[in-house]
């Protein structure tokens, strides 16, 4: 530890930081901080760590909320966007006990190395590698208002064919056209070159960035596939950098996946694998699509739990509002290669074994990250202890495009939830899953539950715009 201290005071120094900015993690997986002069950090801030009220970040209890806040050194970064001189760190929190402080079981953090934890006493693998595919809006203007007297929200993106008229130079993008849309028509591409190169700084290796199809202004980046945990930092630091840049540039970043009416929805797409002793665990050539029977029964493990996952990988009620047809996005509960249809989805390009995966489609990024690629895991792990095999259980492989069968075989689909409140009745009945090792603290569980019914029961109560449309004059 001494070693990493002087490391980061060697930075202090050579960088002139002036301020320390120390980043926390609610339970809706916003960052949260406190920032100390950068004088002040030594050893006594790495081992006594800053203490909180933990009970406004909604994963503690009032009475028990005394919290400690310990750095960790290892995600110590100069922050990009502070006009004074500040290094930014992670870290984990803390219980105040005797003798010995110990980790806070609810932290998002720690609920992700406790899944890592698992799933190496299982003995299925050492690492898990994820890749979160990010897409998101940039606005160049946005609003909105929410009152007893006027319910509106107002979005515009200077590339969309909703502003043709108003910008009349004919450089405009049509409806659900913007897929790869080169310049003068991507408006945004040094924007979006910009948080790479960011993102690269902080030790987050991308792969590419894109326009999306959404035409009002729609984009994608990638990153390189990771470590789990790793991923869950850099997840939440892509999304600072995301925002901040946007800001930079005048414009408006959201993740949320369902901004703008009659155009594609935001997702956050998981591709994930697992190795042993350096070894790929989901590759075999002799079985569907290239991969193993532990792959398998992996997919068998989502599939299964997948509607109570819905309740932490699409948390909000939004979230709803673009898990729906004609638009990309999943719907079918089901497994295919190439199929974006069906929830998991098989990449027929990954073709070398060390890169054999599929991709879980339905997350998006209003999640907390820590929470839903630890549940993702646990889901995962649980069908290959009890070898669910998702092909005996009817879920494909789905090697057609389920938006075009006719209506009466869709019926026979099983689909995903329909509502966030749907998908927290289904997190209620089915968690047992996510509990096992001690990973999910079952009164994590409870609260977490109780935090967006709250949230639901407040937002579907609240007239909207096409609610007067449809019902004013009935």
């Amino acid at each position: 530890m001494a070693d990493k201290v002087k490391n980061v005071i060697d930075t202090i120094r050579a960088r002139g930081i002036k301020m320390v900015d120390f980043k926390m993690i609610d339970i809706n997986g916003q960052f949260r901080h406190v920032t100390i002069p950068a004088e002040d950090f030594g050893e006594d801030v790495m081992r006594k760590g800053i203490g909180f009220d933990a009970s406004n970040y909604g994963y503690a209890v009032v009475e028990k909320s005394d919290m400690v806040f310990i750095p960790d050194p290892d995600t110590a970064a100069v922050d990009p966007f502070c006009a004074v001189p500040t290094l930014t760190m992670g870290g984990n929190v803390m219980i105040i006990d005797t003798p010995e402080n110990r980790p806070l079981p609810q932290y998002p953090r720690n609920i992700v190395f406790a899944a890592e934890k698992y799933m190496r006493e299982s003995g299925v693998a050492d690492k898990m590698y994820i890749l979160p595919e990010f897409e998101f809006y940039l606005f160049d203007e946005v609003g909105w208002e929410v009152g007893a007297g006027s319910m509106a929200y107002y979005v515009n993106a200077k590339q969309s064919y909703l502003n043709s008229y108003d910008e009349g130079k004919g450089v405009v993008v049509p409806k659900q056209k913007a897929y790869h849309i080169a310049k003068p028509y991507d408006t945004s591409y040094e924007c979006r070159s910009e948080m790479c190169l960011l993102m690269e700084e902080a030790g987050i290796k991308v792969k590419y960035h894109h326009p999306e199809v959404g035409a009002s202004g729609q984009f994608e980046i990638e990153p390189m596939l990771g470590e789990m945990s790793r991923m869950a930092d850099a997840t939440m630091t892509i999304k600072y950098i995301i925002k901040n840049t946007a800001a930079k540039y005048g414009k408006s970043a959201t993740l949320m996946p369902k901004p703008v009416y009659g155009e594609a929805g935001s997702g956050m797409h998981v591709h994930m694998l697992l190795t042993k002793n350096g070894k790929p665990v989901f590759a075999d050539d002799k079985g569907y699509a290239g991969l193993s029977e532990t792959a398998h029964y992996f997919m068998g493990g989502l599939l299964k739990h997948i509607a109570s996952l819905c309740a932490i990988t699409n948390p909000s009620t939004n979230s709803f509002k673009r898990l729906i047809p004609g638009y990309e996005a999943p719907v079918t509960v089901g497994y295919a290669t190439s199929n974006r249809s069906a929830v998991i989805r098989i990449p027929a390009y990954a073709k070398d074994p060390s890169e054999r995966r599929f991709e879980l489609r339905n997350p998006d990024a209003t999640c907390n990250p820590y929470f839903c690629y630890a549940a993702i895991l646990m889901a995962g792990l649980d069908g290959v202890k009890n070898k669910i095999d998702p092909h005996a259980n009817g879920w494909g492989p789905y090697d057609v495009n389920l938006y075009n069968l006719p209506e009466e075989e869709k019926k026979k689909l099983k689909g995903l939830p329909a509502s966030l409140d749907a998908a927290l009745d289904a997190l209620e009945a089915d968690h047992a899953y996510l509990t096992v090792g001690g990973v999910f603290p079952e009164s994590l569980l409870t609260n977490y539950i109780r935090v967006k019914r709250e949230e639901c029961l407040k937002l579907n109560s609240i007239p909207n715009p096409a609610e007067f449309d449809r019902y004013y004059n009935s």
